[in-house]
């Protein structure tokens, strides 16, 4: 996303720019963390309005889409903890959500059983772990970033990425 004229836009509008940028990204992301497609749409929904009424508020110390990622992991956080999702058993669709970041049908083939240890093995880490995971390798973002967005050091973030590996 290039530099947004915030001046120039009415809060519905950046919403509503902000909704069609990262809509679906922020949906995928939730998803990774709920594992229920019902839920992670009410929760993208319930996201957007915690933005809505907190875009004041961004004092644009970090990029627009870290600060909304960071929005997002936290009310995903909140919801795992909720009563609600402790009776919910998650894990079975997430595998779908990896199948359909892949390039094409070809690599989907090629790449199936590989993926679906490695989803399975994803799966199997702790929160702190699978979230850098997530956000590091199939959310694309930089160590800074998923630093910012988890409210933990750059290192911290190194240390994650390096240990899941030795597990």
């Amino acid at each position: 996303m290039g530099q947004l004229d915030w001046e120039g836009m009415g809060r519905d509008e950046q919403i509503e720019f902000l909704m069609d940028e990262y809509g679906e990204e922020i949906k995928r992301l939730i998803y990774t963390y709920v594992k229920d497609h019902p839920a992670a749409e009410d929760l993208t929904q319930e996201i957007f309005i915690t933005i809505y009424l907190k875009l004041g508020s961004f004092a644009g110390k970090s990029s627009i889409r870290t600060w909304i990622y960071s929005v997002a992991i936290n009310k995903c956080k909140d919801y795992l903890k909720s009563w609600h999702m402790r009776k919910i058993t998650v894990q079975e669709n997430i595998k779908e959500l990896l199948k359909s970041s892949r390039r094409g049908p070809q690599d989907e083939v090629i790449e199936k059983l590989e993926s679906e240890q490695l989803v399975d093995l994803v799966l199997k880490l702790a929160v702190p772990y699978r979230e850098v995971i997530l956000l590091y390798y199939y959310k694309h973002l930089s160590i800074k970033e998923v630093s910012e967005i988890l409210g933990v050091s750059e290192s911290t973030v190194k240390v994650r990425l390096h240990r899941e590996g030795r597990s």
